[in-house]
């Protein structure tokens, strides 16, 4: 698969990442594809107000700081966004009219039960009912209906990435890949809105529709005298960031393949899987692709829940303590963070736990991680190899065992996400960087009899 032949000549692309936990902007050097230059800050959520939300103007800020510093050394030429998802802004005349709710914020029964007798059916929008505000649609119908005052005063909505190329252009747009990401706004067999738009009465604030490699203006004024930079910065439309890890493959490999994108959300795309085996109880859902074709999907909150159980740390621990975790048979059940992911409703367990030192709940941590992994990739009939990327991929243990679970090559991306190089394809970037990893070697047969152990026990919960 090719790229869109209406492409920028840029040499270094500034992109603009806002991950669910932390944001950042990168330059990406177009010839090559890698990155040159980062900064990152972390993405707060404020409590005040209506509700808990993103603290916008934070993040502008850090973003126009980091873009000047950025336009000083080592420059850049052309600016791409990429963006979690599960986010939507609503605009009033004069920029937000409502803040942009966290997607973690829980809804009062009532509000959700209303919601979910009136969203569509998974057939027509291969998006599941997830918790709290993880489906866009439900989002908008809180703010409609628990804010109506406010909310009369909204003129326009856009997914989150083109919320930003707003910020940067002041041309409003929406994009397929945010659209598409369980929003239940989406119909991705049709290509077109699902009726759930027209059930909020959402069609005519809904800002028209734009690929995700279009540029759609140039950096506006006076944000340019902000920046420093002196000739035109075109600014492309954007896209969700596990689409954008999702794109290089797509461009490099020919079906079928499966991507594993790490970060908060693990998210698992399978190139050539089947649509209609997807199970809605289950989290799996169909994403919407850079070319707006659909994709077997699966998540789960993978980077949060190991955080959790590892309290954040960083460790390599050594083969005896991996053959310590396996053969005495301490494993972890899901789910940690519950409401979403292959076991929604589990509530977790810890077996053979005792007093476990550091390095051995970061094995446990891992290899609890590489089988959910795989259940998520069951789940969407994932075939033929398995690009890691992001965190995860630098996990030997979490590497090693998903070579064991799925049986087919596993392929770390260790760049630090794939969404900079993603989104820089969309800007112009031409040469995108394939995966390179040494061998990933299966753990030995003990780990089989543990991951036997790991399903049983889940079937007598």
């Amino acid at each position: 698969m090719s790229l869109p032949s209406a492409m920028s000549d840029s040499r270094r692309i500034a992109i603009m990442d806002v991950g669910k936990t932390n944001a950042k902007v990168v330059i990406v050097d177009a010839a090559t594809g890698t990155e040159v230059a980062a900064r990152s800050t972390q993405n707060r959520v404020a409590k005040d107000g209506l509700y808990p939300h993103y603290d916008i103007e934070a993040l502008w800020a850090f973003f126009v700081e980091a873009l000047a510093i950025f336009a000083q050394s080592p420059g850049f030429d052309a600016i791409s966004v990429t963006a979690h998802g599960a986010a939507a802004a609503l605009l009033g005349e004069n920029g937000l009219e409502m803040p942009v709710i966290d997607y973690e914020h829980i809804y009062p029964d009532g509000v959700r039960a209303a919601y979910a007798a009136l969203r569509p059916d998974f057939a027509e929008t291969r998006s599941p009912l997830l918790s709290g505000g993880l489906n866009v649609g439900a989002q908008i119908h809180y703010q409609k209906t628990q804010f109506p005052g406010q909310y009369a005063n909204v003129r326009t909505i856009l997914t989150y990435a083109q919320y930003w190329v707003w910020r940067l252009t002041g041309i409003a747009v929406n994009e397929v890949t945010s659209l598409g990401c369980h929003t239940d706004l989406w119909n991705p067999q049709a290509g077109e809105y699902s009726s759930l738009v027209d059930t909020l009465e959402l069609r005519p604030l809904m800002a028209p529709i734009r690929s995700a490699f279009d540029r759609i203006g140039d950096l506006r004024e006076p944000l340019t005298r902000e920046i420093g930079v002196t000739k035109p910065i075109p600014v492309h439309c954007g896209i969700h960031d596990s689409n954008a890890s999702l794109l290089p493959h797509l461009i490099a490999r020919t079906s079928p393949f499966s991507v594993v994108s790490t970060g908060t959300w693990v998210v698992s795309f399978a190139v050539g899987g089947r649509l209609d085996q997807l199970d809605p109880a289950r989290d799996t859902l169909a994403n919407v692709d850079a070319y707006g074709k659909a994709v077997p999907s699966a998540r789960f909150m993978g980077g949060r829940e190991f955080d959790l159980l590892t309290g954040g740390a960083t460790l390599e621990p050594d083969a005896d303590t991996l053959n310590q975790v396996i053969d005495e048979q301490f494993m972890i059940l899901p789910g940690i963070v519950q409401g979403s992911g292959p076991y929604p409703a589990h509530d977790p367990i810890r077996l053979n736990d005792g007093s476990r030192s550091a390095a051995e709940l970061n094995v446990a941590a891992s290899l609890y991680s590489a089988l959910m992994t795989n259940t998520c990739l069951e789940l969407i009939g994932a075939a033929g190899p398995t690009i890691v990327e992001g965190p995860f991929s630098r996990n030997r243990t979490y590497l090693a065992a998903l070579r064991s679970l799925t049986g087919r090559e596993i392929i770390a991306s260790p760049d630090s996400t794939g969404t900079s190089l993603g989104a820089a394809l969309l800007a112009g970037a031409r040469s995108p960087v394939k995966p390179v990893s040494d061998h990933v070697a299966p753990l030995n047969a003990a780990f089989a009899v543990y991951a036997q152990n790991w399903r049983d026990n889940l079937r007598r919960k």
